[in-house]
């Protein structure tokens, strides 16, 4: 029987653009939003504290959008970070809407609506049982919101780094294109790394490593699969030292 008792206290969230679209995987979804808000709440209803980091691919993706017109990839990027604000902000009303209070933390100042990132706010916040969700990325270009999400964990002391994605989990080819695809339940930061297996950048996945934080990579559209990882059960797959 598993233990009725969370299996982390404070865990790192990465959503992905895409995890917030609407139908055709661009602009937000309020049923996505939705679903990701429940997740959320199901989680923190636990007792659990969490901190949310959020892509902005739905709306703008810097480096496509550099190799598709005149504008400097570094300010695409900062476009990109920006695209993140706007998905952090409609999924703290939507959070809040369901009864809980947040704090959108930005890693670029938009100081009208939103705090900066300071680590020690930010722990606050989660110690008083408020949602942080972390938009900007790291506030610089070239870095991914993965990245990101693994740098935020390993600042705020986040006993795992939940990925959410379109799938069960970790395969060994895309699912979707090779039906017979083998699932990992289990791998270690190092297969991840020299396999180059798609999970997250390499360089989340070395940040991870170096700070012991596990990495749980898990479908988002399966209703309760996060409050089912954080009671301990066997969800999606688990990277970790091995």
């Amino acid at each position: 029987m598993l233990d009725a008792q969370p299996k982390y206290r404070r865990i790192q969230l990465k959503i992905s653009g895409e995890g917030l679209a609407g139908p055709g995987g661009s602009g937000i979804g309020e049923e996505a939003l939705h679903r990701v808000a429940a997740e959320i709440k199901s989680v923190h209803d636990l007792g659990v504290q969490v901190a949310v980091t959020v892509g902005g691919g739905n709306i703008i993706r810097g480096s496509t959008l550099a190799a598709q017109s005149h504008i400097p990839e570094a300010t695409a990027h900062y476009m990109g970070m920006l695209a993140t604000v706007i998905n952090a902000l409609a999924l703290q009303e939507t959070l809040e809407a369901l009864g809980l209070t947040t704090r959108v933390m930005s890693a670029v100042a938009v100081a009208s609506v939103c705090e900066p990132f300071v680590r020690r706010r930010c722990v606050r916040h989660l110690q008083k049982d408020r949602v942080a969700i972390l938009a900007g990325g790291t506030g610089r270009p070239f870095v991914t919101t993965d990245t990101a999400a693994a740098l935020a964990a390993a600042e705020i002391a986040a006993e795992a780094l939940f990925k959410a994605t379109q799938v069960d989990g970790v395969y060994s080819a895309d699912p979707k294109q090779v039906p017979n695809a083998e699932f990992y339940r289990t791998l270690t930061y190092d297969r991840v790394i020299n396999e180059r297996l798609k999970v997250m950048d390499l360089s989340a996945v070395d940040m991870c490593q170096r700070n012991h934080i596990p990495i749980v990579v898990f479908n988002l559209h399966k209703p309760g699969n996060m409050s089912r990882i954080v009671l301990g059960e066997p969800v999606g797959t688990t990277i970790g030292k091995g």
